[in-house]
């Protein structure tokens, strides 16, 4: 089976950005030539409030759907969520400074961008 490009990164969760400490809690995997672009995250509730004990779990749950909807590319994503999948994927993945923030991109070849996912995922997060 042939192998593809992909890019990901992995999503953090940053509650005060000045101290610049993170917990992993998702990944976005990018595979153009699979028109593969997915994210999947988990908050685990009691290690996050042990990280932050005033972390708003229902916001932050809010701000990781709305990386799946700007994967999905509906119109649910907003204007971002209408854009082509790379420029969705460079939106998702660029440096911001707020309570959800992205790793630097990294790449890879996989042959199932599925099962890269889902690897990086129980590797990087859980």
């Amino acid at each position: 089976m042939p192998k593809h490009v992909f890019e990901y990164a992995v999503i953090r969760v940053v509650p005060r950005v000045e101290r610049e400490e993170f917990m992993n809690v998702g990944v976005i995997v990018y595979c153009p030539a699979q028109g593969f672009l997915q994210t999947v995250f988990e908050l685990n509730e009691d290690r996050l409030r042990a990280f932050c004990s005033e972390i708003d779990l229902p916001d932050l749950r809010e701000r990781l759907r709305v990386f799946q909807k700007i994967c999905a590319g509906r119109r649910e994503g907003g204007p971002i969520g209408q854009l082509p999948i790379a420029a969705r994927f460079r939106w998702l993945a660029a440096n911001r400074s707020t309570i959800v923030q992205t790793s630097p991109m990294h790449t890879g070849l996989c042959e199932d961008a599925s099962q890269t996912l889902e690897r990086l995922f129980e590797r990087l997060v859980r």
